[in-house]
C-alpha cells in the first residue's frame, strides 16, 4: 500500500473507527462518576478526554473542509451524557472516513490557514502536516485514555495499527 496522504487519510481514519469502538465500549463500563473523576489526564477525566477529542475532530474536520466551526474552547463541553456522547463519537468518525475518502479526488492545497483556539493565534501550515496532526492528536489522546482504564483494569484490547481488522 503506498501512503500517499489520500490512503494515509483513510487507514487512520478506519483505525480511528475502530479504536473509538473500542475505548467508548470499555469506558461503558464504568459509572458516570468513574468516567467523570478527575484521573490527573491532561483533560483531567476520561469524560472531558473524550469530549476533547470530539471538539477537535469537529474543528479539525471543519477547517480541512473550509468550514467554519462554531466552538469558544477546545473544552467545551458538547454532551453530559455519556450515551450521547458515544452516539455522536460514532457519527463524527462516519464523517471522518467519508472526508478521507474524498482527499484522492480533489487537489488539495499546500497550506491551511486558521486561527487556533488553544493559542488565539493565526496559523498558517503545510496542509498535509494537518492531516497527520489530526490523527497523531487522536492517538495522542487514546494513549492517556488506556492508561486510566489499566489503572481500573478494564481491558480495552489491542491499540496496534497492524491489529486492526482488514474488514475495516
Amino acid at each position: 500500500m503506498q501512503l500517499d496522504i489520500s490512503s494515509y487519510a483513510i487507514t487512520m481514519a478506519n483505525y480511528n473507527k475502530w479504536m473509538n469502538e473500542n475505548i467508548y465500549s470499555s469506558v461503558a463500563n464504568l459509572d458516570d462518576n468513574a468516567i467523570k473523576r478527575d484521573r490527573g489526564l491532561f483533560f483531567g477525566s476520561i469524560h472531558r478526554t473524550l469530549n476533547h477529542l470530539l471538539v477537535c475532530d469537529l474543528i479539525w474536520l471543519a477547517r480541512f473542509k473550509g468550514e467554519s466551526a462554531q466552538f469558544h474552547s477546545i473544552t467545551q463541553e458538547l454532551f453530559s451524557d455519556f450515551e450521547e456522547m458515544k452516539h455522536f463519537r460514532s457519527e463524527t468518525d462516519l464523517s471522518i472516513i467519508s472526508w478521507a475518502h474524498t482527499l484522492s479526488s480533489i487537489s488539495l492545497p499546500l497550506r491551511l490557514r486558521y486561527k487556533s483556539l488553544g493559542s488565539k493565534s493565526d496559523r498558517d501550515i503545510n496542509f498535509s502536516k494537518a492531516i497527520v496532526h489530526f490523527f497523531n492528536h487522536q492517538t495522542h489522546h487514546r494513549g492517556q485514555l488506556t492508561a486510566a482504564l489499566s489503572e481500573e483494569s478494564i481491558n480495552y484490547g489491542v491499540t496496534d495499527l497492524i491489529f486492526m481488522p482488514e474488514e475495516i
